[in-house]
């Protein structure tokens, strides 16, 4: 009797715990199964916006019969408003609603965008009247038909804010939580491979989004990005049961802003070497360092003030740190990511010889393509091949360190600009003479490549770094500050060249950048950017040498 009674207890303690585990929000959940619901997601939004972006300004020309000045502007503001809420993406996703939230809130504002952008092209009220003759005056677009259209961009810009911060982070969840071995590989492995599909993506948008609007018009295209964005979002709405959703806690942004206002606050205390400081109530408490020791001020509790609502905690203060030491080597992909997106290797292919065989010419902007193929083969090498056999003799499951990475990223630039100004200089002198370069387009092929090597080692390696250096409560504000330093690079860029375009034609000089590349000297543009990037390099190992001394370890306060 009292062996059967045993041995039923120990079957019901068994049935409990199956329970518990069956239970448990984390288990069964998340892993590789997820993955193609948020890449999809992902993705397909990018399709849908990219694909809009390069005949755009002929929508707002035509349509709206704004002049080139101002339809470029408001595209501007657009991408700027793009990446500019990555922030507020980010902030939301980690401090409230949750990324999973965040993605579905993006997914339907974006197809909302869509929408709107549709309803512009079959309904006459909602833009000006058409010009019947070339020379007749256009109606300007009245109030209320640019609010609608300003909408449409508004909507779009949220989308993207909400989808392109938090997805990436996301995946990374799926991963990290899921009971499965060497997780950490299987989340660098994402990294690499979600990149990729964010280039094909891009290709795919730039190619055959493009062509159907130039050959079926803007009712067609239009409809199928809303078609793609109701694919994007059911899919990965469908998804939502196999998702590991980390609850958030509390507001990250808070605690940081706490930081800085109870610092500043207590600003003429004096720190002492028997000061208690507060911790959260968190399993992981983070342990209070010398660094940056002013900040320490706010997290330390004396007896008279011991408010929780008034004293930051030690987790929050090491977070700030965090972001703020990062924050040196984050500047030094703004320059990269300048150098990646300028725009004349364009006007150089097209005064060049683009036939590949007597019957086919590759279009002049088709040669970014190059640049992206390089980038995805790249990754795929890099992944199966390299990894597994540098691992064992860096020590890095990664094969390099992202800081590695970042770096190798950074002087392979330099070689591509030096190339860059190296072939324009043949192409340059061989246009002397002649308007149509003999000379085979195909030259261009190396500098494509070599910043597509450049932008697969640093992006990536950015990437990595900034999840592995902050808080795993921030990873979406980590993603969303690579997307914000290219749309800083985008506006250091316009700086330099109205700078380079206005100092070369002081005193009636031809400018380095003239409309006409034959008589201007884009090559010399070329060299002043490898010597900018050769800069940017060493700034960068200055920066790795003051991460390297905070990184390392130091005395802390005892708390």
């Amino acid at each position: 009797m009292e062996g059967d009674s045993n041995q039923q207890k120990s079957r019901i303690d068994a049935e409990i715990r199956t329970k518990l585990l069956i239970h448990n929000p984390h288990d069964h959940k998340g892993g590789m199964i997820t993955m193609p619901f948020i890449i999809v997601n992902e993705a397909f939004e990018r399709v849908a916006t990219y694909g809009l972006m390069p005949n755009m300004i002929f929508y707002l020309i035509q349509v709206y019969h704004m002049d080139v000045v101002t339809g470029t502007t408001v595209l501007s503001i657009w991408s700027a408003l793009s990446n500019g809420l990555a922030i507020f993406g980010a902030f939301i996703s980690d401090s409230y609603l949750g990324r999973f939230r965040v993605i579905a809130i993006g997914s339907l504002s974006t197809l909302l965008g869509m929408v709107f952008l549709l309803l512009t092209s079959m309904v006459p009220q909602l833009t000006p009247s058409s010009c019947h003759e070339p020379e007749t005056d256009c109606n300007p677009p009245k109030p209320t038909q640019l609010a609608f259209l300003f909408s449409c961009f508004v909507l779009l810009s949220i989308g993207s804010g909400c989808i392109r911060p938090c997805s990436i982070a996301f995946g990374a969840d799926q991963l990290k939580h899921h009971p499965t071995r060497n997780n950490q590989r299987l989340i660098d492995s994402y990294f690499n491979w979600y990149y990729a599909s964010v280039a094909v993506s891009s290709v795919v948008a730039l190619t055959i989004m493009v062509y159907i609007q130039e050959i079926l018009g803007w009712k067609v295209v239009f409809a199928v990005t809303v078609l793609i964005m109701v694919c994007s979002a059911l899919m990965f709405l469908l998804g939502s049961s196999l998702y590991v959703k980390v609850k958030v806690n509390d507001s990250v942004f808070s605690g940081l802003i706490q930081v800085l206002i109870v610092a500043f606050k207590n600003r003429r205390i004096h720190l002492l070497p028997d000061d208690s400081y507060n911790h959260s109530n968190d399993i992981n408490q983070a342990v209070l360092t010398d660094n940056l020791r002013f900040l320490n001020k706010a997290c330390v509790v004396r007896n008279l003030d011991h408010n929780s609502s008034q004293v930051s905690t030690v987790e929050n203060v090491e977070s700030l740190k965090s972001v703020i030491w990062i924050l040196p080597l984050w500047s030094t992909g703004i320059l990269l990511f300048m150098t990646i997106s300028q725009g004349f290797p364009t006007l150089q292919a097209k005064t060049m010889n683009r036939y590949v065989t007597s019957w086919f010419e590759i279009p002049a902007a088709s040669f970014s393509l190059f640049m992206v193929l390089t980038l995805t083969i790249w990754i795929a090498f890099y992944d199966c091949v390299l990894v597994p056999f540098l691992a064992k003799y860096t020590r890095e499951p990664r094969g390099f360190n992202p800081k590695t990475r970042m770096g190798i990223g950074l002087v392979i630039s330099i070689g591509a600009m030096i190339v860059s100004a190296i072939v324009e200089a043949i192409r340059r002198d061989l246009a002397s003479t002649n308007e149509t370069v003999d000379m085979s387009a195909m030259w261009l092929v190396p500098q494509y490549a070599l910043l597509g090597l450049a932008e697969a080692f640093n992006a990536i390696g950015q990437m990595e770094f900034y999840y592995s250096e902050l808080p795993k409560s921030m990873s979406s504000i980590a993603i969303a500050m690579f997307m914000v330093s290219m749309a800083i690079s985008g506006l250091v860029g316009s700086f330099l060249i109205n700078i380079v375009d206005w100092v070369t034609t002081r005193e009636g000089n031809i400018s380095w950048l003239s409309s006409d590349i034959n008589v201007g000297h884009v090559d010399y543009y070329y060299w002043l950017l490898s010597f900018l990037n050769l800069l940017n390099f060493f700034y960068y190992l200055i920066c790795c040498r003051v991460h390297r001394s905070f990184s390392s370890p130091r005395e802390s306060v005892v708390a």
